[in-house]
């Protein structure tokens, strides 16, 4: 089974509020296996122009992954977000086609 992930990138324009979102959205996360990868990082733009934080959370399936996203609990913590920043989400499969040949 693959797993799946949240890759989000977001912009906070209400840093105080978006604890309560913090607090909030941990419950769906722990009740689907989320881990995070990378939260709040803001890295090396290299291309483009994401958000100022890029988080990435690991679920241990996809099914999971859409699961948490629909659940009444992140559904929740949505609402608490609201206003408070501005997010792109996209939820992807674990990639499980050959690698390129790191002998090359």
């Amino acid at each position: 089974m693959s797993k799946g992930y949240w890759v989000a990138f977001a912009d906070v324009s209400d840093p105080e509020g978006y604890k309560a979102y913090i607090a909030e959205n941990a419950k769906a996360f722990r009740k689907y296996g989320g881990r995070f990868l990378a939260r709040g990082a803001k890295g090396d733009t290299s291309e483009g122009a994401p958000r100022s934080r890029v988080v990435v959370i690991e679920f241990p399936s996809y099914a999971a992954a859409v699961e948490c996203y629909n659940s009444p609990e992140y559904a929740k913590a949505m609402k608490l977000r609201a206003g408070k920043s501005i997010m792109d989400l996209a939820i992807v499969p674990q990639y499980e086609g050959p690698q390129p040949d790191e002998t090359a």
